[in-house]
């Protein structure tokens, strides 16, 4: 039993960094201590907690991960600092290190985060006193799964159905960082929705490192996860936030086409456009199979979202794979691109791929995708202007104009003028009209 009265009137600061499913997670562990009796921290208030949930895709990613550290505690004098996620597991020793950190846990330890925290809470802080360390040493040892289903400050809820990867791709730290594939059955996985529901949830999204691989640990399948959610009363709308291409069979696209709730609204990482690029990878697909996916979606499902991953400048892209991948890219009917520029990985097999692309021309590849990427998104909207649809909107800044969601994941503006507070996390028909003054969503005009 966990004595809670320690934490009482406590304050909490929460930083995160990478992907959706970091962002669940952490708000996660914000409802987690609210209900210890800890507040969040104002603005300019100083916290007796720090939390930050750190990601290490790329160098870059590292990088921010030291710097919001480092903020953390230099704007939170003696704060108790914790710090998680994969850059954590990663490169625990330089965590440790760090001056002002007192917790850092792995990605297994994450789960018992309270136990871990409760049992440190009273050490002795100073520089020289170091951190308490925790964390699982190999992949095969991060074994637990913490569940995770919360919206923290935005309209959606993010519901967490799988955790880590088996598919070591030779350019990847996932497996490192979050241990092989594991996953909650099903029936937990709908109580969390109905959990939701319940709050006045009305859209989920579905995260994890593989979704698609979802079953790896109870035997069911990810189609028969999609079809029980699609059942849960309240929850309007389901999207799935990525799916590896070998992993979408056609009846998930066909279920998805008649579905009720889960929205025409697909991402794909799909990396290179090259099959010869693909094999010094390990990806386990080709351009034939992914362009097969793209085409039965559009066949199905006529008005669907489909945003794609790339990745230029990976080591063995020469200018004639690169060249072949903006072909196949620009030949598919996608909305938008996901640019990424290959970031050199510690202890992955990509290093010894001897070909090199220097950065200059990672930067000029990935400007040239990007441009595309505008091209392909304005055409999906300008094909729209001027359509009847459905918008799950959001809550607005005062005085400011309020954004939203259609169906198929095109951003809406509502004038400030036509802005009410009751509209938030309502779902409305709307009229598509014309961009608004950056371009960034379609204005509407209420129906």
């Amino acid at each position: 039993m966990i004595d809670t009265s320690a934490f009482q009137g406590k304050t909490a600061k929460y930083y995160t960094l990478g992907c959706k499913l970091n962002f669940s997670e952490t708000s996660t562990f914000a409802r987690t201590l609210q209900s210890m009796g800890v507040r969040e921290a104002k603005k300019d208030e100083m916290a007796d907690i720090c939390l930050i949930n750190t990601c290490s895709v790329t160098e870059v990613a590292d990088h921010k991960c030291r710097q919001a550290i480092n903020r953390m505690v230099r704007q939170n004098p003696g704060a108790f600092v914790i710090v998680t996620g994969c850059y954590a597991q990663l490169e625990t020793e330089k965590v440790a290190k760090m001056i002002g950190v007192d917790l850092v846990l792995g990605s297994n330890e994450k789960a018992d985060l309270i136990q871990y925290l409760s049992d440190a809470w009273n050490r002795v802080k100073g520089e020289d006193a170091g951190a308490s360390v925790y964390h699982s040493v190999k992949t095969k040892d991060i074994k637990k799964f913490q569940p995770s289903c919360s919206k923290g400050n935005r309209t959606r809820y993010f519901l967490k159905v799988q955790d880590g990867c088996n598919y070591f791709c030779t350019y990847c730290t996932i497996p490192f960082a979050r241990g092989f594939s594991r996953n909650p059955d099903i029936r937990s996985l709908v109580a969390q929705a109905e959990e939701a529901a319940a709050e006045g949830g009305k859209e989920i999204v579905l995260t994890g490192v593989n979704i698609g691989d979802f079953g790896t640990s109870t035997g069911e399948k990810f189609i028969d996860l999609v079809k029980a959610l699609d059942q849960v009363s309240g929850i309007e709308r389901f999207r799935i936030s990525s799916l590896e291409p070998d992993l979408i069979d056609d009846e998930l696209i066909e279920y998805c086409a008649v579905s009720r709730a889960f929205m025409p609204h697909f991402h794909i990482p799909l990396q290179s456009g090259s099959d010869e690029v693909l094999k010094l990878m390990h990806r386990r697909y080709d351009t034939a199979l992914f362009a097969h996916k793209v085409k039965l979606i559009k066949k199905k499902i006529p008005n669907a979202f489909i945003g794609v991953d790339v990745m230029v400048g990976c080591r063995g892209e020469t200018p004639e794979y690169f060249q072949n991948c903006y072909d196949f890219v620009s030949g598919l009917p996608i909305t938008q691109l996901h640019v990424f520029p290959y970031s050199e990985r510690p202890g992955t097999a990509a290093l010894s791929i001897p070909y090199v692309v220097d950065d200059r021309e990672k930067k000029r590849r990935a400007q040239a995708l990007l441009r595309l990427s505008d091209q392909m998104t304005t055409d999906f909207y300008v094909a729209h202007i001027g359509t009847e649809a459905e918008v799950l909107f959001e809550k607005a800044v005062r005085g400011k104009a309020m954004h939203g969601f259609t169906k198929n994941y095109i951003r809406v503006e509502l004038s400030p003028l036509q802005v009410r507070e009751e509209y938030d996390n309502q779902i409305m028909k709307v009229r598509l009209m014309g961009f608004n003054f950056d371009k960034s969503a379609l204005k509407v005009e209420l129906l």
